[in-house]
């Protein structure tokens, strides 16, 4: 198990960014939570497999069709178990 804490720059807010990420995570079992966050980027954890987790942050680098994803700042974090994937 391993936990990726991930910040996505540039415009994705309002793009469908959350809900698409949650897909992503729930096809791959993954647990944890995305956010908006008040400087117009999206936070999100993601907790799972190492392969299933590296091809969500993979994911994350382009988003949904209307992203524009300016950058993209990825930390690895100790698990905390979390169940499910929820959007904050």
């Amino acid at each position: 198990m391993v936990r990726a804490h991930v910040v996505v720059t540039g415009l994705v807010q309002g793009v469908w960014y959350r809900e698409s990420c949650r897909r992503e995570a729930d096809t791959r079992g993954l647990s944890g939570w995305v956010t908006n966050r008040m400087d117009g980027a999206v936070e999100a954890v993601f907790e799972g497999p190492e392969p299933a987790v590296a091809e969500v942050v993979a994911w994350c680098r382009m988003g949904p069709p209307r992203a524009e994803v300016a950058g993209i700042e990825v930390r690895l974090e100790r698990p905390e178990g979390l169940v499910g994937f929820r959007v904050r």
